[in-house]
This record gives structure tokens, C-alpha cells and sequence, in this order.
């Protein structure tokens, strides 16, 4: 459904993303997650036709971005970071006003619009002026004028960005409600997000594509957090030359504990040997007598592989497998291009150019 071929984006001489490729099947929720300057909001506004890619190519339901534009924007919903809102008008007007503009047929207009506000939970407040609204309510308005004319992809730039805890999980559920009826696409720096709603996960540092995976493959193949943490009494210098030599332990670690005489030891395994604790609970109990107060597997979190792809700046080998076989990090804010765009107050009425599926296909 949504296809990028080689997209780059050059400022000037600055690429702000580099031969980025990726695609998201029918019916799919994928996460594009990266840290501030990777390129993610470059890649959302070429996919939504905001911007043009200085060279690639994107399709969305077999539809050129650049040569096809009007094609594309009349299949595509697109909720920016900030939400384009005419803040002086209703809620249900301004959905009535976007339904027009979208080309909704008249006839079609009332009901379109009473489903976004109900898919969205906006029964209460679609009488409201949208300035007099909160945060939150503001960005479910941000996701009904994305919805309301039924488009089967979605593109979500941070749509959770500045929710507070509860906003959060009610917009992620939303999200998760429109998946197989919608193919989805989302940036976000929030990884819970990403496992809790996503189908597969799509990582970019500094403009480049660097894994893409379901969030359990990737956490799986990643095997450096991989291990047990012990906590025991006694001497552990004792037993952790016996732990180093268990086969399938790569290192043991003795860690001072706060209380006297306790020590925590932290074992890293083998990825192809996952079920070492009898034999390492074997070892610290048997074999030196010291007291095994607790004993707990460790895994790598999706925040592990994030850190280690884009903070080391090195690819994994954790590509994508075949459909059949198929942390909080956060920001208020992201400016993905090396250039400084000025955002609209939302006090004004957005222009044409705010929203990409609002302007004349010149």
C-alpha cells in the first residue's frame, strides 16, 4: 500500500534523508522511529506530498506521490505534528468544512462526519469552538479531519506528542481501531508506543533506514542484553570464575549492593543458549554455598535496540523477515529538516500549504 524507493531529501548540501527505503502492506500499523534529526518528519511530508524528494520514488495504493499527486492526497489522511485547525470554528463545522474540501459528496458529508466525531470520541464536544479546546480533544479533531473522508492510508506525525499519560492510551487505542480498515503509518518517540500498537517497526538514524522488523524479532535478535541478574550473599568473587565457565556464558559481572556482604551479579548468555538458570542456580548454591536471595531473566527491550542502532551508528542484521513468518523516550517537539520551517499559529487559520491534502495540484 505504501511503497519508498531510494527517497532522499537534500538541503543545500545537508541530506536530511539518504536512499531510505521501506514498504507497509495492506491493513498495517508501522512505527518510524527515530531520535530528533533522523528524518522522520521529512519522510511523513514526501509521503503526503507536503514536500517533493530530490530523488526516489513513493507510491501509495499504486499512485506516484510527485506524478500522481491528487490521486495520492484524495487516498491518504495526514495529521501534521501540530494540527492545522481553524481554531474560531466548530468542530463539527470545521469536519463539514474539510469533508467539502476532500471531495466528500454532499450527500455523504453528515454521515462521514458523525463517524469521525464518534470514531474519535468527539459526541460531546462537536458543538465546541476548537480554540476553547484542550490539547488532547484538539488532537483527536487532528485525527477525525485525517478520517473523515475514509481514506485507506493514514500517515500520524507524533500523534501522541504533549498527551498526557490517559490522552495517550485513549489515541492509541483509536489507532489500533482503525487498523485493517486502514493501512497506517506513524512517527513517534514514545517506544512503548511502538510495541503497544504497531505491527512492525521501521528505525532511521541520520536520514538512513538502519532496521525494519516486528518490535519481537528485533528485541529477539538482539542478544547483548541477554542473560540472568543474581543478587547473593558471601563472597561472590568466588563464584564468578565458575560462572564464566558454564557453557553458553559469555561474561559475569560482580556489582556492589547497598547492603553489606550483598553483591548483584549480572550474566550475559549466548543467544543460542537461553536456559542457563538451573545450571548458574546450581553453581552459586552448590558449589560455594553463598545465599541466592534472587535469581531473574533479563531480556533486550525494543529501548535496547534503539539505543544500540542509533547510538553506535551501526546497521544490524535485523532485517525485515517474510509477512508469513512474521521506551519512553519523548520530545515536545521535532524539526526533522536542517532548514528552520515556521510553523502557523494555530490562532490563524492554517493556508493552503499548511495541509497537504488541502492545496491546488499545481
Amino acid at each position: 500500500m505504501i511503497e519508498a524507493e531510494h527517497l532522499s531529501k537534500i538541503y543545500g548540501s545537508t541530506p536530511a534523508i539518504q536512499d531510505v527505503d521501506f514498504s507497509v502492506e495492506d491493513g498495517e500499523i508501522v512505527g518510524f522511529l527515530g531520535p530528533n534529526g533522523a528524518g522522520k518528519t521529512t519522510t511523513m511530508r514526501i509521503l503526503s506530498g507536503y514536500l517533493p524528494a530530490t530523488t526516489g520514488t513513493a507510491r501509495i495504493a499504486g499512485y506516484d506521490v510527485h506524478e500522481q499527486s491528487m490521486q495520492v492526497r484524495q487516498r491518504i489522511g495526514y495529521l501534521p505534528e501540530i494540527p492545522p485547525l481553524y481554531d474560531e470554528m466548530t468542530v463539527e463545522g470545521f469536519l463539514f468544512f474539510v469533508a467539502r474540501i476532500k471531495g466528500v459528496s454532499a450527500g455523504d458529508r453528515a454521515p462521514q462526519v458523525q463517524w469521525a466525531i464518534q470514531r474519535c470520541n468527539l459526541q460531546e464536544k462537536q458543538k465546541v469552538l476548537i480554540h476553547k479546546l484542550s490539547k488532547g480533544f484538539r488532537q483527536r479533531v487532528g485525527i477525525a479531519q485525517a478520517i473523515v473522508h475514509n481514506p485507506p492510508v493514514i500517515i500520524l506525525d507524533e500523534p501522541t506528542v504533549g498527551l498526557d499519560p490517559r490522552q495517550i492510551i485513549e489515541v492509541r487505542n483509536l489507532i489500533k481501531s482503525l487498523a485493517g480498515e486502514h493501512t497506517i503509518i506513524l512517527s513517534t518517540h514514545i517506544l512503548p508506543e511502538v510495541s503497544m500498537t504497531c505491527d512492525r517497526v521501521t528505525i532511521i538514524n541520520q536520514g538512513n533506514v538502519v532496521a525494519t522488523n516486528t518490535p519481537d524479532n528485533l528485541m529477539a535478535q538482539l542478544s547483548a542484553s541477554r542473560g540472568y541478574e543474581l543478587e547473593v550473599e558471601g563472597n561472590a568473587e568466588l563464584v564468578q570464575p565458575l560462572l564464566q565457565v558454564i557453557p553458553g556464558v559469555k561474561s559475569a559481572e560482580v556489582l556492589p549492593q547497598p547492603q553489606q556482604n550483598h553483591h548483584l551479579i549480572r550474566i550475559t548468555t549466548e543467544s543460542n543458549n537461553p536456559d542457563l538458570g538451573r545450571d548458574i542456580a546450581s553453581v552459586v548454591v552448590k558449589d560455594t554455598g553463598l545465599g541466592l536471595y534472587e535469581m531473574r531473566r533479563t531480556r533486550p527491550s525494543l529501548e535496547d535496540v534503539f539505543l544500540e542502532l542509533t547510538t553506535e551508528e551501526a546497521t544490524l542484521d535485523l532485517q525485515e523477515t517474510p509477512l508469513s513468518e512474521q521506551v519512553s523516550l519523548t520530545s515536545t517537539s521535532e524539526d526533522d529538516s536542517p532548514e528552520s520551517e515556521a510553523t502557523p499559529s494555530n490562532s490563524q487559520p492554517p493556508s493552503s500549504s499548511d495541509h497537504p491534502t488541502l492545496k491546488n495540484d499545481s
